[in-house]
């Protein structure tokens, strides 16, 4: 693990060059290019303002958009996870690197389409009315958020190498996972009469524990069981380190695989 830290260290100008490449390929002949990264959550808040001024859902729109924006960082990097190894088979096959910077450049293109967002969203909260109550916990969660993509990345990008039905899979599991988790909806909706063993369950989803986390952070929600959200945090961290075996145990036979 040390051994990795240090060698991606020593190739940080390497790992930046990969995450302007990804952004460049996001937004190639894009006339717009990189202000989608702002345009793309404003937009999101007007149809979402629309939504639900029409349908009368029980949800706050801020409290809706922030589930949003915040599941779209790891949509995003689950997307681009599928390729982050198989996309680059010449480098991998023929340049002599550490394989992990890879998915950790396409973790960070996306954490930085993130933050732009991140700003619009804040923008957007203020005037909303928001608290901000938590805001100093927000370093804490978006570096776990990032933990677990950059985890789920290392899984997913590792096992479409060696099994290319992975996209189709993928695209269940994001689906089923979408709708387990509070995103456009609050726990409370769903959690209120359930007995104690049901709502630990939800939270051993770590995106139930980091989408509340954010809600906490930035707006003022009902009380929050501190408890169970750092279990979700403790999950997200174990899906990390759960990568890092995978990745480790994988990245030999990369070569032969590709």
């Amino acid at each position: 693990m040390l051994g990795w830290v240090r060698d991606i260290a020593n190739r940080r100008e390497l790992v930046w060059i990969l995450i302007e490449r990804n952004l460049k390929i996001r937004y190639k002949s894009s006339f717009l290019g990189f202000f989608w990264s702002l345009l793309s959550p404003l937009f999101l808040i007007f149809i979402y303002s629309l939504f639900l001024g029409v349908l009368k859902f029980p949800i706050h729109l801020p409290t809706l958009v922030t589930g949003i924006i915040a599941w779209q960082f790891l949509a995003m990097c689950m997307g681009d996870s599928l390729y982050s190894i198989v996309g680059n088979a010449n480098l991998v096959t023929k340049a002599a690197f550490p394989r992990m910077i890879l998915p950790l450049s396409m973790v960070g293109a996306n954490a930085l389409n993130f933050l732009f967002s991140f700003v619009v969203l804040s923008v957007y909260l203020v005037f909303a009315g928001a608290s901000f109550g938590g805001a100093g916990w927000l370093p804490l969660i978006m570096l776990t958020q990032a933990a677990l993509c950059l985890g789920m990345a290392m899984i997913v990008g590792s096992a479409n190498v060696f099994f290319r039905d992975t996209e189709h899979v993928m695209s269940v599991i994001m689906l089923a996972w979408f709708f387990l988790s509070p995103v456009i909806y609050e726990p409370e909706m769903i959690m209120e009469g359930f007995p104690r063993w049901v709502q630990v369950a939800f939270y051993l989803n770590p995106m139930s524990g980091i989408l509340t986390a954010y809600r906490a952070a930035l707006l003022t929600p009902p009380a929050v069981d501190g408890g169970l959200v750092a279990m979700s945090f403790g999950v997200a961290w174990a899906v990390f380190g759960a990568g890092l075996l995978v990745f480790r145990a994988a990245e030999p036979r990369f070569g032969d695989e590709l």
